[in-house]
């Protein structure tokens, strides 16, 4: 299966390796965090993503940071490492890991509906239902969330808080996932990380033990760091909605573990709700979009590969994998399977 034919599959198989990393930090932040301020927990966590992304690596050229790109970044390190992490530690103190893990599929509801206000991303038959199972799947879990715990109601409504907050960073930040993505992680996390760490210490917060530091700054390297990377990976080829959606299959991951780590909160609305997150990530993973478009004349500079319909300009020397270089496209219309790449995000 080529990716000319399957950009959807392409694009998703990055979101889905982003899902995994993610999705397994909730119960592992639940119980590395318990006793620490939710500050402390999210300074941890984005200043591991930082380290991660200060890692020398080998590999193409890609566009980096440009000095415009400043106020975003500081928007996106607001809401998605100060803002969402510190209500997601705040709520996994007070709910089950399960549930709250279950409950992180909201974000791709919000995700969706955000990237449709703000980008005009189109919203098919199949991604409606795919919203309309997940809102429901969600509606379940905050419902049956007061009688599970002491404190679980609200518990539940500050991870929904963390997901509706997520889901704006995904939003805003799209236009950065055309950059390089390591780069923007080590902006994001370094600037969140000094935001929550000085709120930390502003508001008196116990400074954590060796272990749980240990932990948490490793849970945020590979969690928050590599995650975040695949992500933005995905997002610039398949847009800010559909990855979003995809990314809806980390809460199993995160549920999974929860459960093997001895939690056992789940009864039938957890296991009902859970079909229904399930139904709405099948729902996009199999969604395919193909119909005639026009492209009009262009001339960027981004990282690209020769394997797609739009990149069959000439080299001297053709490079063998992605490379980052200025280059023109000429107008052209034609139909193909596509996703809401760069190339990709006409009107519909």
């Amino acid at each position: 299966m080529s990716d000319t034919a399957r950009p959807m599959r392409a694009g998703g198989v990055l979101a889905l390796a982003s899902a995994v990393a993610f999705g397994a930090t909730t119960p592992i932040v639940q119980r590395f965090g318990r006793g620490l301020g939710p500050f402390a927990t999210a300074a941890l966590l984005y200043g591991g993503a930082a380290l991660f992304s200060a890692l020398p690596r080998a590999g193409p050229e890609r566009v980096g940071l440009r000095r415009s790109d400043l106020p975003r970044l500081v928007v996106v390190a607001s809401l998605g490492a100060v803002v969402a992490p510190v209500a997601l530690a705040w709520g996994l103190q007070r709910t089950s890991g399960v549930s709250a893990s279950l409950l992180l599929n909201l974000e791709a509801v919000f995700t969706v509906l955000l990237a449709r206000a703000l980008w005009s991303e189109p919203i098919g038959a199949r991604a409606g239902g795919a919203l309309l199972a997940m809102t429901a799947g969600g509606g379940l879990l905050i419902a049956v969330a007061p009688s599970s715990r002491p404190g679980a109601g609200w518990g539940a409504l500050a991870v929904v808080v963390a997901t509706l907050v997520w889901a704006a960073d995904n939003a805003v930040g799209r236009p950065l996932a055309d950059r390089d993505p390591t780069r923007v992680v080590l902006a994001k996390g370094a600037l969140g990380a000094a935001a929550s760490a000085a709120l930390a210490v502003a508001f008196g917060e116990a400074p954590p033990a060796l272990g749980a530091m240990a932990a948490l700054t490793l849970c945020g390297a590979l969690g928050y760091g590599a995650s975040l990377s695949l992500y933005l990976r995905a997002q610039r080829e398949i847009g800010a909605a559909r990855t979003g959606s995809i990314f809806a299959a980390a809460p199993f991951v995160g549920a999974a573990l929860a459960w093997a780590m001895g939690q056992r909160a789940a009864g039938p609305a957890t296991f009902a709700a859970g079909t229904l997150f399930a139904a709405g990530l099948w729902l996009h993973l199999t969604e395919r979009h193909e119909h005639e478009h026009t492209h009009g004349a262009v001339e960027h500079d981004h990282a690209h590969s020769h394997g797609d319909p739009h990149h069959d300009h000439a080299h001297d020397v053709r490079p063998p994998g992605e490379h980052s270089h200025p280059h023109r496209h000429e107008p052209t219309t034609h139909v193909h399977p596509h996703g809401l790449d760069l190339h990709h995000r006409h009107k519909h």
